[in-house]
């Protein structure tokens, strides 16, 4: 019966490249979140008082909804 070892150590530097690409997502993704809350924000704020209601919502809550 023959044996395999199944693991191996990571090429040099693999491992800091892999947590630089993972911070850089992780930045594009606040970006993207980031942006998608300022566009619900600007959008919920354009609707008159009588609109909002109709979605049962009150202008305090946009804040909070963008969030």
């Amino acid at each position: 019966m023959a044996a395999y070892e199944t693991s191996r150590p990571a090429p040099f530097g693999a491992i800091s490249t892999f947590r630089f690409i993972q911070g850089v997502g992780a930045i594009f993704a606040m970006i993207a979140a980031w942006n998608d809350a300022r566009v619900t924000r600007k959008t919920l704020s354009r609707l008159t008082d009588r609109e909002l209601d109709d979605i049962g919502l009150c202008r305090a809550d946009i804040e909070m909804i963008g969030r």
